[in-house]
Parts: C-alpha cells; sequence; structure tokens
C-alpha cells in the first residue's frame, strides 16, 4: 500500500466520482434544454423534456415487468421514435440493450433472442411474420411489445401489449440510478455471422460515454446538431449517436426507411446538418436526380464507414456541399473508432487528391488509447512506409468486454493485449491508416497480393459502373485470380465483360486486373455493407 501524500485518506467517495454513462446526457438536455426540438418523426415532434419523461416511463415500466440489472430487452425496429427512447430506458432500468438487425430471418433472431437471453422484445409489426416463426422456436419466449406506427397502417399486432399502452403503465418521474460500476455492460450486438453463428459483442457505459463523446471531437460538431437517422439504429447502437445527440442537445430526425427521395426531402424539410451511413448512401445520394438536389442551400456533414468510399463517390458529394468525414471501426469497439483526420493545408490540393487523402481511414479517434498497424504474431508495428501490411489492433477504454458466453473467441480476439480487427492496412509516413483488405478478401495470384479494394477503386473510376466488388475466383495456374461482380448504371446495359478488363488494365497493373467480370446487382446487408461472402462463393463456382 503506498503511503503517498496523494494516495493516503484522498479516496474515491461519492462527491469526487461518479460512474461514467450517457444516460447522464439526456438528464442534461431536458434540465438546459426542455424546450427544445429533441425528435421529428412524420408529423410528430418532441421536446427533450417530453422525451426524457418517456424514457423513464420506459424505464419504469420494464421494471415492473421484473426487467433487473443485466437482463437482457431486445429491439426489432426500424428508426422510430421508440427506438430511439429505448437507448436510454433500457439502460435507466439496469437492463442491456440488444438490437437486432431488421433484416434478419426467423432463425437468427431465434438464435439471438435465445443467446442473449432477452427478457423483452420490442417489435414493429412489419416484422410480425419473422418474428412469430422465431418465437415458434424458442421455449421460453420474451414478452413482446408491439410498436404500432401509423405511417405503415396497423400491421399485425402479436405481441402481449401496445408501446404506448405499456408507457403509460411506467412513471414519468421514475428514479433511475447509474450503474454501480461504469465497467456494467449497456449494449449486446452480433457480428454478421458470415460463417457459423454471430458472437456477442458485449459493450459498457463507459465505453459508449467516451466514443459518445469522441464523436463530437472527431467530427467537429456544434451545439444543437440536426441530424438525420440514415444509419440505422440497431447497428453497433448507431455508432453511439443516440447519446452524442443528446450530448449536445440536438434534433433527431428519425428516417423509417433510405431512399434518395426520403433524404433529400428531410434535409430540405428539417434544415438537417448532419448525417451517417456507409458508402452506399453516399452513392445513392450521388446518382439521385438533379431535381432531388435542388434547394439544399446549407452545408451538410456526412459521416460515412464500412469499406473505403470510392474517390468518384467522394468527389461527387463534394460537387454537391456534402462535407464527407471517413472513419472506420467495427462492432467490437462501439462503431467508429478511427477517422481520416483533416488537415486546412489538404483544401489546397485537387479534388481528385482529396478523394484519395479521404479515402483512408486515418487516426485513432480522441478517446481511443492506441491504434496499431502490426504483425498480427510478434505484434511489431509495420514501418511507415504507406507499402508494409500489417493487422489493424486497438487498444483502449472503448474496446469491448469480451464475447457473450464464448470465452475462447474473447482470448482469441484479445491476444497480446490488442484487440484483433482482422483488417489488413498499411500505415503511411504521417501515420494514417489505410485498409488494403480483409485478411480473407486478400487475393493472392502467382505468389502476388492483390488488394480487392484497389482493383475496386479502378472499377469505380469507370463511367458506367454504379458499385463494384471484387473477391478471388481458382485459377489453375495462378492459384487465384480476380473475379470483378458489377453493377452498371442505367442506361450502360452494353458495356462488356472485355471492355471492363482493359479498362483496368490501362489504369493499374496487368495482374491486378479481373480475368472475369459479372454483371448484375449486388448483394447487401441492412447497413449497405457487400455480400462479400455470398460473391466468393459464387466466384468459387464459375
Amino acid at each position: 500500500m503506498s503511503d503517498s501524500p496523494y494516495s493516503t485518506d484522498l479516496d474515491k467517495n461519492a462527491a469526487n466520482y461518479v460512474p461514467l454513462s450517457p444516460l447522464t446526457f439526456i438528464e442534461r438536455a431536458a434540465s438546459v434544454y426542455p424546450e427544445r426540438c429533441a425528435l421529428v418523426y412524420n408529423d410528430t415532434r418532441r421536446n427533450w423534456l417530453e422525451t426524457y419523461r418517456r424514457c423513464r416511463r420506459l424505464a419504469a415500466a420494464l421494471q415492473k415487468r421484473g426487467v433487473t440489472a443485466d437482463d437482457t430487452v431486445a429491439l426489432l425496429l426500424p428508426n422510430v421514435p421508440a427506438m430511439y427512447e429505448a437507448n436510454f430506458a433500457i439502460p435507466m432500468a439496469g437492463a442491456v440493450i440488444h438490437a437486432l438487425n431488421i433484416r434478419l430471418d426467423a432463425d437468427s433472431i431465434a438464435f439471438q433472442l435465445r443467446h442473449g437471453g432477452a427478457r423483452v422484445l420490442l417489435t414493429d409489426p412489419e416484422f410480425s411474420d419473422t418474428v412469430s416463426a422465431a418465437l415458434g422456436q424458442l421455449d421460453d419466449p420474451p414478452l413482446v411489445i408491439d410498436v404500432a406506427d401509423p405511417a405503415i397502417g396497423d400491421g399485425e399486432l402479436i405481441g402481449d401489449i401496445e408501446y404506448e399502452e405499456f408507457l403509460a403503465t411506467g412513471d414519468p418521474e421514475f428514479s433511475w440510478a447509474l450503474p454501480r460500476d461504469e465497467w456494467q455492460a449497456i449494449a449486446l450486438g452480433y457480428t454478421s455471422g458470415t460463417t457459423g453463428n454471430p458472437k456477442g459483442v458485449v459493450t459498457h457505459h463507459r465505453g459508449a460515454y467516451l466514443n459518445a463523446v469522441s464523436n463530437i471531437l472527431a467530427w467537429n460538431m456544434n451545439a444543437h446538431p440536426v441530424y438525420l437517422w440514415t444509419l440505422p439504429m440497431f447497428h453497433c447502437n448507431g455508432w453511439c449517436f443516440p447519446w452524442t445527440i443528446a450530448a449536445l442537445n440536438g434534433t433527431n430526425v428519425c428516417l423509417r426507411s433510405v431512399s434518395d427521395v426520403a433524404i433529400f426531402d428531410a434535409i430540405r424539410r428539417n434544415g438537417v446538418t448532419h448525417l451517417c451511413g456507409a458508402p452506399i448512401v453516399l452513392n445513392l445520394m450521388a446518382n439521385a436526380s438533379e431535381e432531388l438536389k435542388r434547394g439544399i442551400d446549407r452545408r451538410v456533414n456526412v459521416m460515412t464507414a464500412a469499406s473505403p468510399p470510392p474517390p468518384s463517390v467522394l468527389e461527387a458529394m463534394a460537387q454537391l456541399n456534402f462535407n464527407v468525414t471517413h472513419t472506420y471501426g467495427l462492432t467490437e469497439v462501439y462503431g467508429p473508432a478511427v477517422v481520416c483526420s483533416w488537415h486546412e493545408d489538404w483544401d489546397q490540393l485537387t479534388p481528385g487528391e482529396q478523394a484519395k487523402l479521404k479515402a483512408r481511414q486515418g487516426v485513432r479517434y480522441p478517446m481511443l488509447e492506441e491504434l496499431v498497424v502490426a504483425d498480427p504474431k510478434s505484434l511489431e508495428p509495420v514501418d511507415r512506409d504507406g507499402q508494409t501490411i500489417g493487422e489493424i489492433m486497438f487498444r483502449g477504454n472503448v474496446v469491448m468486454k469480451g464475447y457473450l458466453k464464448n470465452p475462447a473467441a474473447t482470448a482469441e480476439a484479445f491476444a497480446g493485449g490488442y484487440f484483433h480487427s482482422g483488417d489488413l492496412a498499411v500505415c503511411h509516413p504521417d501515420g494514417y491508416v489505410e485498409i488494403k483488405d480483409r485478411s480473407k478478401d486478400v487475393i493472392i495470384s502467382g505468389g502476388e497480393n492483390i488488394s480487392s479494394i484497389e482493383v475496386e477503386a479502378t472499377l469505380y473510376r469507370h463511367p458506367a459502373v454504379l458499385e463494384a466488388a471484387v473477391t478471388a475466383m481458382p485459377d489453375q495456374k495462378w492459384g487465384e485470380t480476380p473475379c470483378a461482380f458489377i453493377d452498371l448504371r442505367a442506361g450502360a446495359e452494353g458495356v462488356t465483360e472485355e471492355e471492363i478488363i482493359n479498362f483496368c488494365r490501362d489504369n493499374m497493373a496487368r495482374f491486378q486486373a479481373p480475368r472475369k467480370v459479372v454483371f448484375g446487382p449486388l448483394p447487401k446487408t441492412s447497413t449497405g455493407k457487400i455480400r462479400k461472402y455470398e460473391l466468393r462463393e459464387r466466384a468459387r463456382k464459375l
């Protein structure tokens, strides 16, 4: 025991230590800006005091139904007000948020509900058929609450009670408490599960608090943003933005479904200042009709993650006065935890040069302690030469607790004291990280490594290409070669495989060019990521 005067008789106490939790953000918003608009959905508008009282009602109602500390409450909801409220109410009740991907099938939903031990499920009538089939597989189904939405009609109500009726059983003055320990779980989110069952990522109050604030710093956000929910709130708890917007006393504009019409209409009507989305959302906006794009007279800040946005899309967004910030992260690090922080002198570069810089993933978030590109075995950082490939690894307070009921996977992910992302990257001389591929997506052709991302970036430069994905195809001579899957722009149906291959050969090393091109729509997840594992299977059979 230290006898230092800085430690003796200077212990934590109720006056100087409070566990960090994002729940404090909404209490402050309601007390400081009670009348400011917190949420917009179609014709519904609620201020921060009303929203806070509804959250407290829901928390109280959950506790009345027996929900206690560390119980799991599941959500199968689009971006509607109840989904936003639940991100505060569930942890106010001491429970854990389990947001389900709304595009999952019944078997996947049943697995997650069973594995996560959900006590309660809030569901939208749009998904009633799928939910009913999932519940039929459970020996001990949860209490089901229907969240009816007039925007889609009544729908089939399959639950024990409707949301507003359930809310009425709770106390709007419910006296909730912060977690006893900031390490307490706040959310459960499942990985994609491209092979076998998905892993349940468990995050905590401390990390959620820190990453919510990191969003503000990384994106240079000011008070009172108007944030459009194009990003699904089920995805990494909306990248922590439900809590970020409360911290900034902003306005949440909820969007049930994403389309170019809905996005541009919401921006014009509500004065949207910020939105997030995968590159597919940017592509959707960049390729919208000129009529839709008219009337946007202010700069809109856009944060994107997932795969690197093609430089052509970034250039198109800049021409529309949409300021794109590129980030990178995973469910295991609360969503974005790396950002391509911008330098003022880069403003003097050409649009093409700026787009190439923006396509890099960047540097660590302000509240991430360490980001390295290193050899996955030796853990030695790679040279900062922009060429040597290593694995992206994280260390810090915005890394998950671990995988639920899976100690072996947790130990593997944390080997050597780092979280191993599985993403392969280089580190540039300025310290900025650039992903080259997932470890399983690198194409090794005749002993040479080919980055599918680099081939995709070249394909996107072809004026006829709307979307592109590249994966390995077996080859008797070379072992494997690149295969390109392409969705063409409207009116470009006459483009041939030979034209695409020759374009690539003219714009990159010939050995990197695809040997096969397959035209047609690309399979995607609900968050806009291309399902490369499906394309790999198709390529193996060509």
